[in-house]
């Protein structure tokens, strides 16, 4: 009998697809002054498995698209994409200057000390889905991992 009992939850742990087992590590948002309506959210993300960011959510944004920014003919280029691989093992980073969340029709400013929760959707190769919940810390406009030139603080869409 103990025989079956263990096989039976052998069978079963292997019939649970494997999940992505995504790693967040140093989530932060920029601040913005009064009246600034959009703003970058930034991290790492470290995944076991191949998987997608696929989309992302905040209550104080009316708005949360995945951007990409990158240089086209000398000029800096900002777009919403439907998605970003985060490969097994290499990971993602969310940065100034390159992918990050884009926070958009802020409901309220971004204070410097404050958090931010965002909920980051992840899809696998088998088209399943994992939710990651993140709190974000606000940092200050100038510094707070920006690099100098980065656009994005006065940004409108």
């Amino acid at each position: 009998m103990n025989f079956r009992l263990v096989s039976a939850a052998l069978c079963a742990a292997l019939a649970i697809p494997a999940i992505a087992q995504v790693t967040i590590k140093d989530p932060w948002v920029r601040a913005t002054v009064p009246q600034q309506k959009a703003t970058g959210a930034f991290m790492q993300i470290t995944t076991a498995q191949d998987t997608r960011l696929v989309e992302a959510r905040s209550p104080v944004a009316g708005v949360v698209e995945i951007h990409e920014m990158k240089m086209e003919n000398n000029v800096m280029k900002m777009r919403a994409v439907s998605g970003l691989d985060v490969p097994a093992g290499k990971g993602a980073e969310l940065k100034p200057g390159g992918y990050h969340v884009m926070l958009m029709e802020l409901k309220e400013q971004m204070k410097e000390g404050a958090t931010v929760p965002v909920t980051l959707v992840f899809e696998g190769k088998d088209r399943k889905r994992e939710t990651v919940d993140v709190k974000a810390t606000v940092r200050p406009l100038a510094g707070g991992g920006a690099k100098k030139g980065d656009a994005h603080g006065g940004h409108k869409h």
